[in-house]
Formats: structure tokens, sequence, C-alpha cells
């Protein structure tokens, strides 16, 4: 065990602390202070961040640093309190599971919008994770996860679509491996407003929390030092002249990813509450638009974003799997409702 390992054990014994959070700098980050660096990361105040700062709670390689701190690529940051980020067991709950595939490995499932995928603050019951372990017992866990078993991917709770779920340690590691190094298929289906100059196309940008906004994500320019590289590859499916139906195929998976880089082109997703797409974005606000618009929002109440195609190789196998599923009801509504509109006016 080296030095810095026996220092972190050494706090923790002493002062009992838990860990709340633990970030490790990118080898490329520019210096920039630990407080604006953690800010643009977790939900919480960089005033808040700086009171942890003098109360020793900000470990940089095991040792409590001050607000001022500059990170350097590399550094490994915990932020600990003494007393745990919340208190719960996961107890297995009968949860609907719509599983498409199943081995001793792996489990494919197509998640539906409005669950969310594992525990957290507001969401103690009722996730995709209780029901998981109501399905399969023992599931492993990934390092610093608890609440997240067999986990090595996530999809908003309003997101629907494939995911894959791992059931022993080792295709945990094989899966996580495979999604660290870029190496799985992922592939959306979603609506977006307006209409695309052109058929296909690249967002290349730095996502990170949104400086206004710490619920939200935005991009923010390279040369800022703020948030993870993120790459979209987008493509032109239909056009109904005021929303588009596009595929996107993801290099990275960032949080929110493809709804802030749509936002970003100016293009929200279709009702995405979050980012702007809950209103009229292209077209008239004339009454009968208006109310067109309005029904549609009806019929999709969240935004309209499907994983549909995903891609991996499986753990034991080593076969390369791929799944496609038909959109989800609410998004196949809304489209033809669109095409039915367009081809009328």
């Amino acid at each position: 065990m080296s030095e810095e390992d026996q220092e972190i054990e050494e706090v923790e014994e002493q002062e009992e602390l838990y860990e709340h959070f633990h970030i490790v700098v990118d080898p490329k980050q520019d210096p920039l202070r630990i407080d604006k660096f953690i800010a643009n990361r977790v939900e919480q105040s960089r005033s808040k961040i700086q009171t942890a700062a003098t109360s020793g709670a900000i470990l940089v390689n095991g040792k409590a640093v001050k607000s001022n701190y500059k990170v350097r690529p590399r550094d490994e940051i915990k932020v600990v309190f003494p007393k745990p980020v919340f208190d719960y067991q996961v107890i297995p709950e009968e949860i609907p599971l719509d599983i498409l595939y199943e081995d001793a490995d792996v489990i494919v499932l197509n998640k539906q919008s409005g669950l969310v995928v594992h525990p957290g603050y507001g969401n103690y019951t009722g996730t995709l994770v209780h029901g998981l372990a109501y399905h399969v017992k023992d599931l492993p866990v990934p390092k610093g996860g608890t609440d997240r078993p067999g986990l090595v991917h996530r999809l908003d709770k309003d997101t629907s679509g494939v995911m894959v779920v791992a059931k022993t340690e080792h295709a945990l590691s094989h899966l996580a491996k495979q999604f660290f190094d870029r190496s799985t298929d992922r592939e959306y289906t979603a609506l977006a407003w307006g209409y695309f100059d052109e058929d296909e196309g690249t967002v290349d940008a730095y996502i990170g929390r949104s400086l206004r906004n710490r619920k939200n994500m935005e991009v923010f320019p390279e040369d800022e030092g703020i948030g993870k590289h993120s790459v979209t590859h987008w493509k032109v499916k239909n056009r109904y002249n005021y929303v588009t139906e596009i595929t996107c195929k993801l290099e990275t998976g960032r949080t929110h990813q493809i709804r802030v880089h749509m936002q970003h082109l100016g293009h929200p997703l279709f009702n995405d509450k979050t980012y702007g797409g809950d209103r009229i974005r292209k077209g008239t606000i004339y009454s009968k638009y208006k109310q067109f618009v309005d029904n549609a929002f009806k019929i999709c109440t969240r935004h309209a974003l499907d994983a549909n195609k995903p891609g991996f190789e499986h753990p034991t196998t080593g076969e390369r799997m791929y799944f496609e599923t038909e959109l989800p009801e609410d998004m196949r509504m809304v489209i033809d409702k669109w095409h039915n509109y367009i081809s009328k006016h």
C-alpha cells in the first residue's frame, strides 16, 4: 500500500468520513480553481464547496486543500463528510421489466420512459435497480456504486430504450471496459425542432454543468477548461418541415449528451422541458397550429428520445450482439401526427 493510500485510510478511520464525490481529473485538464472545478461537475453551490474546503472535507490525492487550489491533470479528488450521502438498502420490488434477451451473463431490456434507473435523492424506491434486484439475486456491484448493481450505463428517466445489465462480476468488468473504450454501438432516434440544413453532421464539444442552473448541462468552449469531451454523430431520417426525425450515434456517453448537443445546434428535442423543447420553436403561433402542437405535446409528454439500436460484444462468447426495437407508442404516434399534418398543409 502506498503512503498516500495509508493517509486516506487514516483520515477516514479517525474522522469516520463518508465519500460523497470522487473525481479523477482528465489528463488534458488546464489549471482551474478546485471550487470552480467541482461546482461544474456536481449539484452543489460554489459557496458550499468553499465551506467544505474550509472544514477540510476536500481531499486531493489524500490531502486536504483550500478552495483556491488549482487542479492538475490526474489529480484524485474526494469530497468527504462525517455522514453518508443517504442511508438505505435496495429492497427488491416487483417491477415489470421488458426483457429482450437474457442468459447467464447479461440481461438486455427495454426501459420505458418515466422509470428512474437507479436510486438517488428523491427516488429511493421504484427504480429499475429495485426491479432488477427482484428479478436476479446477487447482481455484481460496480466499485463505488452500491446503489447500481449490474449497471454499466444508464438512461435518463424520460428517455426510453434498450439497456444491457451485467449478471456476473466478469460480465460487469468486460462490459464496463467496452463502454470505457467506446467499442459499443449506441444509436438513438429523436424528434428535434426545426429544419436541419445538412443531412448529417457531428457535434464535437465539451459538456459541463450549467453555471446558471446546476441541474442542467451545457456546452462550453474548450479553452475554458470546463466539462468533458463529447461527440455525437447525427443524421436526418425524416423531415416534417417544423420538426425533424434524426438518428444519433454516440462516441461518448455524457449526461444529457444528445439533448444538450441538439439544443446547442438550435434544435432542442421535441417536448424537452429542461432544454427548451416544450414550446413552439418552429412555425407560427396562430391558434390552429398552436392547438396542433399542444395536442402533440399531450401525446408525447416527455422529450422524444429513444435508445433503440445498441451493440456490444458478449462478455463470454465474444459474439457481437445487436438489438433493435420499434419506437415506443408515444413517439410513433407523434411522428405520425406530424407526417399527417404536413401532408395536408
